[in-house]
This record gives C-alpha cells, structure tokens and sequence, in this order.
C-alpha cells in the first residue's frame, strides 16, 4: 500500500471519522461552530453523492481524505495564522504521514486553494460552450455564479468567516503569490479559448488583454462580498448584489470584447479588420475636427482680445479729447 493509501479512521459508515474533524474546530472555535460545520458538511456530501451517484467506494475514500486534509489545515490556518502552521502538524493532527499530505496536496497553499483546478475547468467550459446568443462576458458571468455556490450557504456563522478567509489569503505573501497564480492560470485559459474561437495566435495583443480583463471579473466577485458581507447582507439579497457588482464590471468591457464574439472565419476577421479600421478613421476624423474647432476657438479668442482692446483704446482717446 502507499503512502497515499494510508487509511483514516473510518467512521461506521466507513467515511474517514467526523469525530477527528468535530474535535479539532471544537478545540479551535468552539463546540458551538463544530455543531454548524457538521450540519453543513454532512448536507454538502449528500448534495455531492446525488450529483455523482456513480462513484465508487475507493474514489469516495480518496475524495473525503482529501476534504479532510483541507478542513483540518483550513481550521488550523484560520485560528493560528498560516505561516505559524506546520505541514507536519496538519500530517498529525490528520494522522498520515508527511508524505502523504503531499501526494494530495503538491504544496502547503494548495490545501487552502484545494478548488482551483475545477474553478479553471468551470471558466473553459463556459467559454467553450457559449451559446451563439451569448456575450463573451455573460458566459463568463455564468461561471463565477456557478463557482460563487461554494461559498453561499444560510449559516450565518460560516458566511461571517468569508471576509476573514480572503483577507488571510490577501495578507499571506505565500497565498497572495499563489492567487496570483490562479488568476494567470485562469487568464491563461481565457486568452487560449478566445483565441481559438477567433481563429488568431494566442500571442497577439487582443486575446491576451481580453483574457486579462475576464479574469478580473473574478476578483471583482471575491471582492464583492467580502463588502457586502461586512455590510451586513446574507442570503438571497448577498447573492443578488454579488451578481449585480459583476455584471455592472462586465459591461464595461463589453464594448472591447465585441469582436470575440464573431463567427471564427476569414471573412468575419476580414469584417472584424476592416470594422477597426473604419472605427480608426472615425477616431482620426474626430480629433481632426476636434483640433480645428480648438484652432477656430483660440483664433475667436484672439480677434475678440484684439477687440477689447481698440475698444478699450478708443475709450482712452475720447475721454483725453474731453
């Protein structure tokens, strides 16, 4: 057997033990919050097994260690402070080796970001599966909704601790510098998806950005409700303003990422081209106009300063004849 094998003390249903999770948040936060995680965790496994009904025993194994392993360091990060926690204490306190920890976990910030591989899944799926009717930015306002369920949940307790979770990822050098990873990662699949789908190398200026710019649509989301949490919202209403802060972000790029959204052929990159060209002469037209309204402007300027002053001049010269 290896090191990735080791077994947990299963529970009677043959689940890596509750009790080990139950003891742990009860000596860090409390029993009170150890009955709430409970709840939770048990409602979120039966949510999990209706949607994969055909997993097997093993994978499930495998899948709860991990969740264990997570939940555990997640707990012990939260209450001591990331960088004052060990991965020899998470080994511990899980009762696996070191080198098991490591075989689900390739590193320490990678048990605190334990999702990202189906958050960047989530963002390609909907990029490859937009609907011909759908923007860009929509599809990628469907994948942060279907990605914000995981943290929306009618506990109150758990929904207070969010701000708190982002905030030790912000100020942890190590977590920050891996959530900037994921963000690369996930512009990175971005910039490919459209690229792809417009029919232009993955290199050019205009897929790059675009996929730069989706991808802040995330970090408006996480940043959304961290505030509107702390401005007392839960819920329904949470969810909603959550939604509403990205969508209002996404129509401000819409304009820009409008060509994306044409057929992948030569003669829609020919119209796309001639399209920018047009809109660059347009431009080119404008500030012309623009300039020789200003130079208009100035020389009226000018001719009534000239003006003002024969005026004030002959102002002068009558009032020494008198």
């Amino acid at each position: 057997m290896s090191d990735s094998d080791e077994d947990i003390q299963p529970d009677p249903e043959g689940e890596p033990s509750e009790a080990l999770l139950d003891g742990l948040i009860g000596e860090e936060m409390g029993e009170s919050m150890a009955s709430v995680m409970r709840r939770v965790r048990r409602t979120q496994e039966a949510w999990y097994r209706a949607q994969h009904p055909d997993e097997g025993l093993r994978d499930r194994k495998r899948r709860l260690t991990r969740k264990l392993i997570s939940d555990v360091a997640t707990t012990l990060f939260a209450t001591r402070g990331f960088d004052e926690v060990k991965v020899a204490e998470v080994a511990r306190r899980v009762g696996v080796s070191e080198k098991t920890i490591y075989n689900y976990f390739p590193t320490k910030e990678s048990m605190v970001l334990d999702e990202v591989d189906e958050m960047v899944e989530g963002l390609a799926q909907a990029l490859r599966e937009r609907r011909p009717e759908e923007s860009i930015t929509d599809a990628v306002v469907r994948a942060i909704e279907a990605e914000s369920g995981r943290f929306e949940t009618d506990v109150d307790e758990l929904t207070r601790m969010i701000p708190a979770f982002v905030a030790m990822i912000e100020q942890t050098p190590a977590l920050h510098a891996a959530w900037l990873e994921v963000n690369v990662r996930l512009a990175n699949v971005a910039t490919e998806e459209l690229a792809r789908q417009a029919g232009v190398d993955p290199r050019d200026p205009e897929p790059l950005i675009a996929g730069r710019a989706l991808v802040g649509l995330v970090d408006v989301g996480m940043q959304a409700r961290v505030r509107h949490i702390q401005d007392g919202l839960r819920g329904q209403a949470l969810h909603d303003k959550v939604l509403d802060d990205v969508r209002r972000a996404a129509r401000l790029l819409d304009t820009g990422l409008w060509a994306f959204s044409l057929p992948a052929s030569r003669r829609a990159r020919t119209q796309a081209a001639e399209a920018a060209r047009a809109a660059e002469e347009a431009r080119r037209q404008v500030v012309a106009a623009l300039r020789e309204a200003r130079a208009a402007w100035d020389e009226a300027r000018t001719a009534a300063r000239e003006a003002g002053e024969e005026i004030r001049r002959a102002g002068q010269d009558v009032r020494r004849r008198r």
